[in-house]
């Protein structure tokens, strides 16, 4: 626990780094947009590295936490990032912010009402998923089994992207998202700038059809609905970027075995014209654990060289890697060994970044505040802790904001 006279302390901190971060922060008070294969923001091309932070509105939901938030955001600021990657949602459950089909938590909804508020203070944008694939804080398992104890006849986690009722359920959540007024800034979600995208669902997958395409038909219909409600934000799928059945060459080379099941198919899932740009993650050391780290290296980059060469040639479309990281679990984990990830990563973003090329940044998973022990696991960063890897992180920053013109960052916030 924290004394009063350090709290009292980094809220004077905290007030002078608004200040500071001021006019920073009105040049990134703009809607993101893209022009072909570039984000755009205030006539620039935007650049999206950054971070992910599930957790921001589960701590926001505690006025007494909220702190955590703003420390996080502003290490972030700190050392440059400009994307902030969150969940908006939590259904059923503790804390949740749908407690049922249609009915809300107004605390938990203000928890996010404030993370958005305080990354608009510092001029963070945020990417805000509508939903899980996975049965952490609801997802579609919660869903289905909501349409379940109202008579529906549901058989597995899959009827959700089938079953009329539950896509009712899923459509009046993006409603109630996209229409919310933020209680603090007093600007409804659709309207805030802040907010440079919407992802339908994080990592969908649908085993039940292999082919790809139950997926697809589901991502169509939704993304045409988020617009028509939405017309100001991006839009994305929030997938992982495996392929499928519309790239036989691409799915036999790059695609884990285990990934021909899942349902997704990268090329059909993102050519929808509502689908402003792709969504993919990477995450070697759980998708090849036989391997040596020479081998998920090399199979890293080209995992990002064959997404980037389909999102230029054949979407043409920005390209986002939403999630990466380097968990320390790994037998054998080593620092350098992250450091190595991430620099390849990077080195490989960069590259195509200042060509012009269509991959946009990186959000590595994930940021947490020091001390934030519940939320600490394998791949969890402090930003604080300033190590060799925060190091790479930051200087990834720098490069990619010269790039975007946004010139050198101020970096003197260390908390």
């Amino acid at each position: 626990m924290k004394c009063f006279c350090l709290v009292a302390f980094l809220a004077i901190v905290i007030t002078q780094s608004y200040n500071d971060l001021g006019v920073e922060a009105a040049s990134r008070d703009g809607f993101v947009s893209r022009k072909g294969v570039q984000f755009i923001l205030n006539g620039k091309p935007f650049y999206a590295n950054g971070f992910n932070a599930y957790w921001l509105t589960y701590e926001a939901t505690d006025p007494a936490t909220r702190f955590k938030i703003t420390y996080a955001f502003q290490n972030a600021t700190s050392h440059g990032l400009t994307v902030a990657r969150t969940w908006g949602f939590r259904d059923g459950g503790y804390r949740a912010l749908q407690t049922a089909p249609g009915r809300y938590d107004e605390l938990t909804f203000q928890g996010l009402d404030f993370a958005i508020a305080e990354a608009k203070k510092l001029g963070i944008k945020m990417i805000i998923t509508f939903v899980n694939n996975y049965s952490d804080f609801g997802g579609r398992k919660q869903y289905v089994e909501w349409a379940k104890s109202q008579g529906q006849v549901v058989n597995s986690e899959d009827d959700f992207y089938t079953n009329p009722l539950v896509k009712q359920f899923f459509k009046n959540h993006v409603k109630t998202m996209v229409d919310r007024v933020n209680t603090f800034t007093k600007i409804a979600y659709k309207d805030e700038p802040t907010i440079m995208a919407w992802e339908l669902m994080n990592e969908p997958q649908c085993k039940a059809d292999p082919s790809g395409k139950t997926l697809t038909a589901w991502i169509g219909e939704m993304a045409t609905y988020v617009k028509s409600l939405d017309s100001k934000h991006l839009l994305s799928t929030g997938l992982e970027g495996f392929y499928g059945d519309s790239s036989p060459q691409r799915k036999a080379s790059l695609n884990p075995v285990a990934a021909n099941v899942l349902g997704t198919d990268f090329i059909a899932n993102h050519f929808f014209d509502a689908i402003d740009f792709a969504s993919i993650h990477s995450y070697p050391d759980l998708w090849f654990p036989n391997l040596n780290e020479t081998s998920r290296l090399d199979f890293l980059v080209k995992w990002l060289e064959g997404h980037m060469e389909d999102a230029q040639k054949i979407l043409k479309k920005p390209l986002i890697l939403g999630e990466f990281g380097k968990p320390s679990n790994t037998p054998g984990y080593t620092l350098a060994q992250r450091d190595a990830v991430f620099n390849a990563t990077f080195d490989t973003i960069y590259a195509s970044a200042k060509k012009g090329g269509p991959i946009a940044g990186a959000l590595f998973w994930h940021l947490i505040s020091g001390g934030m022990t519940n939320f600490e696991d394998p791949l969890s960063i402090v930003l604080s802790d300033n190590t060799s890897s925060v190091k790479i992180i930051g200087h990834q920053a720098r490069k990619l904001g010269l790039i975007g013109g946004r010139g050198k960052l101020s970096h003197k916030i260390k908390i």
